[in-house]
């Protein structure tokens, strides 16, 4: 917390002492950090000298993330910083000899906790949006609801609540709405939804999420675990690993996660040959560093789960033949293996008293809003350059 505190601080000191400007800016479709820092007159090798991993961190940079550039009053860049996931961003900076350096840093965010209670007047997607302005949180209402309710049947004026929590950084909204309870009601019947452990259940503690995974590589070896972030105790610093390395020869069959359509085939970054399949209900997967792909495997073909799509290889920047695994819901990275094959689609009986605390909570800041409107203001559009 400290070095974050510390990092926030020194790049608004920096803004302040020299009379600077920052441009917020949205990171384009297609781009890489390569062609980034060839646009800016960044030196390439900042790049090229990053770590395995750290290039392959670089590669998840999402189009669309907002990434901030502080100017000096010369119009030189003095510091960058690129979100490459919730928790992570990678800061450009120059140092007291004026040469541009590169790190991982831990976000500074806020989380505020809030509550969606309105009446259905067109249907609950368009309604959320047209309250809250966020497409984010429309689709996270109806994937957390997706199979308790049909949304045929709601009629208007049925109302409908969320309590949810959202991340903001530098003052504007960031990161994904994560939903911790919601009702719906269909025809003045309330129906509920509590998250636990990244799923969706309902009051008898079913869970509405079928969704799950086998192994791309049945009996892998795990070679390098899933992490966000963490902090390299002998580095001393920060690195992130968004996925889950499997250790496999080269040529080894990959085989589809789970039933889907291929999104994505080509190469991204120091992910080399890169396969990403969509799945329902939000989720993706990605498979890297490919050595081929499967015969007839094209961006829109309907795959099936344990379907042959690619092979083990060793592109991209790779140590070693090996298949790193990612999975997304919503474009935010989740932890692969927390997610293999459900054998049971309801709470186990030795986490049952954490749902029901779970439910009760929710239930309490539910009742308090079912008889009334409450929500929060809409984003404001700001200009992406600022003066000071």
């Amino acid at each position: 917390m400290v070095k974050k505190i510390f990092i926030l601080t020194t790049f608004f000191l920096q803004l302040f002492a020299t009379k600077p400007s920052v441009e917020e800016l949205i990171w384009p479709n297609g781009a890489t950090f390569l062609t980034f820092l060839e646009s800016n007159s960044i030196p390439l090798s900042i790049y090229y000298n990053l770590d395995r991993e750290d290039k392959e961190a670089v590669s998840e940079i999402m189009a669309g993330v907002r990434y901030q550039i502080l100017r000096d009053k010369d119009s030189s860049i003095k510091q960058v910083l690129i979100p490459i996931n919730e928790e992570l961003q990678i800061q450009i900076y120059k140092d007291e000899h004026d040469k541009f350096k590169v790190q991982l840093t831990p976000i500074s965010y806020q989380v505020e906790d809030m509550v969606l209670s309105i009446k259905v007047n067109v249907s609950p997607y368009q309604d959320i949006l047209d309250h809250t302005g966020s497409v984010a949180l429309a689709n996270a209402f109806s994937i957390a609801m997706n199979g308790q309710v049909d949304f045929r049947r709601i009629k208007k004026d049925d109302r409908l609540i969320i309590v949810y929590t959202q991340k903001r950084r530098l003052g504007r909204v960031f990161g994904m709405p994560e939903i911790h309870s919601a009702m719906i009601e269909v025809n003045k019947k309330q129906h509920f939804v509590y998250r636990m452990e990244n799923k969706f259940y309902d009051k008898s503690g079913k869970q509405n999420d079928k969704f799950f995974l086998i192994r791309p590589i049945a009996n892998a070896r795990i070679t390098s675990r899933f992490t966000l972030k963490r902090y390299h105790p002998v580095l001393k610093r920060y690195k992130a690993h968004l996925g889950v390395d499997y250790g496999a020869p080269k040529g080894t069959p990959i085989k589809s996660a789970g039933d889907g359509t291929v999104k994505f085939v080509g190469r991204k970054g120091g992910y080399g040959k890169v396969i990403i399949v969509r799945h329902s209900g939000g989720y993706e997967t990605l498979y890297a560093h490919l050595n081929g792909f499967a015969k007839g495997i094209k961006s829109g073909l309907k795959v099936k789960q344990n379907q042959l799509v690619a092979y083990v290889g060793n592109t991209g920047m790779s140590t070693g033949p090996h298949l790193h695994f990612g999975l997304y819901k919503n474009q935010k990275a989740i932890n692969p293996e927390s997610m293999l094959k459900i054998k049971k689609s309801s709470v186990d009986s030795s986490v049952n008293a954490e749902f029901k605390k779970i439910m009760a909570e929710n239930d309490s800041k539910i009742k308090k809003y079912l008889d009334k409107e409450l929500t929060s203001e809409k984003e404001e559009s700001f200009d992406n350059f600022v003066e000071f």
